[in-house]
């Protein structure tokens, strides 16, 4: 296998060069100056050879569109959380299934072996909480020291993952792939034991502040730099692997594109497949059910002889049937994390374009004399804020439960990390003043939480200077909304069907994890919604 891939990395070296070298000698010229690309003597300005967007390791191409996001069915609850309305949401990738514990554990793996003996509480961080499984009167102890890391269990949903360690799941994994094309590529070393210092970064790296060394630099036309390193600009990169907004998890989830003949969606859908049931009608599998989950008060899997569902909680990821995407599990075996931070009535503010809530613009920091883009290169570093829980009466007493603040941290930098700020008003550079479509960092409370929205404002003059600290949704008294709530969708092993319906949302904070709540990664697409071949 390792001949191999040498093998091929040389032919695609030899092909970009090749097609550098047929650039150049094409002398394209470009349609605005008439200077031709690719040519030293004129500066070396490069147009590189592009076809697509190379599909990631796991990912399945999600064609996007229009549909109606929302209500499906009749709202149970009666939150009137996600009222029907129609958005747009533009093509990307999302993983073929849920992230297995097999997958976790090779991300444990290596962040042991790369932080574990200089900075242990970066691997600490991303243990998943294996606890989750304990309930007051049931028997669960074997789920908790076997679940994770049994090989029984390996083609199963990872749980005990909260929103904050799913995300940097994400930015790992952008890394390690992007590091596989560059050795792929015959562009770099692979390095079998790295360390804190020297592990590839893709940020680090387009930055210039990456540690390591390359086995080859791509040819440059610029003659006074005859070399260079990869840059963004020559399409090798892909984009980051992150988790999927509420929007683009809905749509994936109905796969609407089966029900489409010309621009009409024929029918809609309640479930990930058609029809009111949640039982297979074909000839050949009649009657099997669709999806893992619960089917009435303790039915959780069937009857022995007849395990209907063959899965007492979580099943392997590649159970059941896909829906029109090609997607598993997109209702049943576990709800999935998603970017949104929650709001009741998002859907009635966000825009109708991919629409999305929980924006904090950031930028790269910078060095204040010379301008150079920071990384953190000495130890992880941590955010500190303070937030409020509600801590109950004493055991057995009818006292009221009393709101508490404690102070809790989230881990915002690991070593060999560019660092990032939040856009500010006060550095110059972020030119806020001159904006029209954005005046501040954060806009997770936009039209729906911030202080402008609130509605505890005192009456009279002093009404606008009183704003600040007043807030839409008192914490642990009204609500468990806050800036730290984030949206997970689809129904779990422990649901009625009732929640396998994509429109249906609920919310968890951003530090909790559960037994039945996992996630899958997105990538955005770039380019052609559709890819090469397309009539449009």
């Amino acid at each position: 296998m390792t001949i191999k891939v040498k093998s091929l990395s040389k032919i695609a070296l030899t092909t970009i060069v090749g097609s550098m070298l047929i650039s150049s000698c094409s002398s394209e010229r470009s349609p605005v100056t008439g200077w031709a690309y690719n040519d030293p003597q004129n500066g070396g300005f490069e147009k590189v050879p592009y076809e697509e967007q190379e599909t990631g390791p796991g990912l399945v191409l999600v064609e996007g569109g229009t549909f109606t996001m929302g209500r499906a069915e009749q709202d149970v609850t009666y939150d009137w959380n996600n009222v029907p309305r129609r958005v747009t949401v533009s093509s990307f990738y999302m993983d073929e299934t849920e992230v297995t514990n097999f997958s976790y554990l090779e991300y444990l793996y290596w962040t042991s072996r790369v932080f574990g003996p200089t900075f242990p509480e970066v691997f600490i961080k991303a243990l998943p909480d294996t606890l989750v499984w304990r309930e007051k009167l049931a028997y669960n102890e074997p789920y908790v020291d076997y679940y994770l890391r049994h090989p029984a269990f390996r083609d199963y949903p990872v749980v005990g993952i909260n929103w904050l360690q799913a995300n940097d799941f994400c930015s790992w994994r952008t890394d390690r792939v992007n590091e596989f094309i560059l050795i792929r590529e015959g562009l770099l070393d692979h390095t079998p034991s790295p360390s804190d210092q020297d592990y590839f970064s893709t940020e680090t790296y387009l930055v210039g502040k990456w540690q390591g060394q390359l086995k080859q630099k791509l040819p440059s036309f610029d003659e006074q730099n005859p070399e260079r390193d990869v840059r963004m600009e020559d399409g090798i990169f892909l984009p980051k692997y992150r988790l999927p907004t509420e929007a683009e998890w809905e749509f994936a989830a109905y796969g609407l594109i089966g029900n489409t003949i010309g621009e009409r969606i024929t029918d809609r859908r309640i479930y990930p497949w058609n029809g009111h049931g949640v039982r297979n009608p074909e000839e050949t599998y009649i009657g099997q059910m669709m999806a893992n989950f619960v089917r009435g008060n303790g039915d959780y899997m069937g009857t022995a002889g007849w395990l209907n569902d063959n899965a007492d909680v979580t099943a392997p990821v590649y159970s059941y049937w896909p829906n029109d995407y090609g997607l598993y599990h997109m209702a049943g075996n576990v709800s999935e994390w998603v970017m949104d931070v929650y709001r009741p009535l998002t859907s009635e503010d966000a825009d109708e374009f991919r629409p999305f809530r929980g924006n904090v613009f950031q930028t790269q920091q910078r060095d204040s004399t010379d301008g150079t883009i920071l990384t953190n290169l000495d130890a992880p570093k941590y955010q500190k804020f303070k937030h409020k829980l509600a801590a109950p009466g004493g055991h057995g007493s009818n006292t009221e439960s009393q709101e508490v603040e404690v102070e809790d941290s989230v881990l915002v930098s690991i070593p060999g990390r560019v660092m990032w700020r939040d856009v500010s008003v006060a550095v110059a550079s972020d030119n806020l003043d001159e904006r029209r479509n954005y005046k501040t960092a954060d806009y997770i409370g936009h039209l729906d939480g911030d202080v402008n929205s609130s509605i505890y404002f005192p009456e009279g003059e002093q009404a606008y200077a009183d704003r600040a600290g007043k807030i839409m949704y008192e914490y642990s008294k009204n609500s468990l909304v806050n800036d730290v709530a984030h949206v997970y969708k689809g129904g779990s092993w422990r649901d009625r069907a009732y929640w396998m319906n994509p429109g249906t949302r609920r919310f968890l904070d951003q530090r909790q994890s559960t037994s039945y709540l996992g996630f899958r990664c997105a990538m955005t697409r770039v380019g052609s919604p559709t890819g090469l071949g397309s009539d449009h």
